[in-house]
């Protein structure tokens, strides 16, 4: 009898030696073939291809076969090419140039084309999962407003702001924080909301920068945009990973690293950005150093597609868990220009399309001692309303207050 259970287990050994290595590169077959067509619903055709100086390889796709018009409701959109109108207001209204690594020789797309980062598979693999690819994961990206009081599922943010309004305006300095950890990010960014995440009809629009190695495979500082309608649950995605955001501008790469950043101490590179909605059509439009970018179609939204904001924020964002990555320049925000991370000229757009200094600004710093943020206002300088805002994280093993 112990001879015959003996036999049986080897049996059963040799049973889970044949079987599993098949299940697993059934799995893994059944994966790339996912990504496989993901990469071509992507990756459009090319009328014209760079290779950039980081190492992207940049695809230039008329501008009618992009992404966005995948979407269902989007397939007999007429591109809107320029906005109405511009909102009117304060500060910082020339154009200027916006530099990033693609271009950097001269590179330049054809006419009707816009540029845009190849996916590669490695990219894709990268992702939990295909259907995760280019979304916020971690259980979702709650807003900045649910984690008052305390620390939710890793993130960490500094933000400002709670009003009715029809877009922002922010001027941001650009750092290249070191993130030592697979999987952390960190970002500094505007937020554009209306509904909640707890009820899971949060819309948002979001535009900055971000270092985040597991989305991009590098640490490279890079332009990003973001969109959901549904608290991040099943709609929106980073960049152009999803169909959505209509891109009208032949100069930028959303998702294309940026080149230079700021220099601790030494010279500061900064960028205007001004999301607005349109009051012709209500799409909402993207201008970055008074260049149109282009627009996240007002169908594409629930609670922003005919209403308007609810709250406004700006500042900055890190997940993770072990609150070791650093938030912006990694400085804390008393130690001022040169060295922290700052969101100045902030400004709001009202209902009369115009653009003004916010009232009631609120501070959100859950984790002082390992990011924090200070406030201030000029009516002498083109600052206006700014606020500092950062830090290293917290070293493990450390005391960590929570406000």
């Amino acid at each position: 009898m112990a001879a015959a259970r003996a036999c049986l287990v080897v049996a059963l050994l040799l049973l889970v030696a044949l079987f599993s290595p098949s299940e697993a590169t059934s799995s893994t077959s059944l994966r790339r073939r996912q990504v496989r067509s993901l990469l071509k619903r992507l990756n459009k055709p090319p009328l014209a291809t760079f290779q950039s100086l980081d190492g992207d390889i940049i695809d230039c796709v008329h501008i009618s076969n992009q992404p966005a018009f995948d979407h269902p409701l989007l397939k007999d959109h007429t591109i809107q090419m320029r906005p109405s109108i511009q909102p009117s207001g304060l500060y910082g209204e020339a154009t200027r140039p916006f530099t990033q690594t693609w271009n950097q020789n001269g590179e330049k797309c054809p006419d009707n084309t816009i540029p845009i980062r190849r996916t590669k598979e490695e990219d894709v693999m990268r992702a939990t999962s295909v259907t995760t690819f280019g979304k916020k994961t971690h259980g979702g990206s709650p807003h900045p407003h649910s984690h008052l009081g305390g620390v939710t599922d890793g993130h960490h943010h500094t933000a400002t702001g709670d009003a009715n309004y029809y877009g922002t305006k922010v001027t941001i300095n650009v750092w290249q924080p070191t993130i030592a950890t697979f999987g952390d990010f960190s970002l500094s960014q505007l937020w554009i909301t209306a509904g909640s995440y707890e009820n899971k009809d949060l819309n948002t629009i979001e535009a900055g920068w971000q270092v985040y190695p597991a989305m991009y495979g590098d640490d490279k500082t890079r332009l990003f945009i973001y969109w959901t309608r549904d608290a991040y649950n099943t709609t929106g995605c980073y960049n152009l990973a999803c169909s959505g955001f209509i891109q009208t501008n032949p100069q930028f790469v959303i998702g294309g690293s940026l080149s230079p950043v700021s220099i601790y101490g030494s010279t500061q590179y900064e960028y205007d950005y001004l999301v607005w909605k349109d009051p012709a059509g209500g799409n909402w439009w993207l201008q970055l150093q008074g260049n149109y970018v282009g627009y996240w179609p007002s169908s594409i939204f629930t609670l922003l597609q005919t209403g308007v904001a609810d709250t406004v924020e700006w500042g900055g964002e890190v997940y993770s868990p072990q609150i070791t990555a650093p938030m912006g320049s990694g400085h804390f925000p008393e130690e001022g220009f040169g060295k922290a991370t700052y969101s100045r000229a902030i400004q709001v757009v009202d209902s009369s399309n115009h653009l003004k200094p916010p009232n009631g600004v609120g501070l959100i710093a859950p984790l002082p001692n390992c990011y924090n943020i200070m406030t201030g206002s000029s009516s002498t300088t083109s600052w206006g309303t700014y606020i500092y805002y950062g830090g290293p994280g917290c070293p493990q093993n450390s005391q960590i207050e929570v406000m």
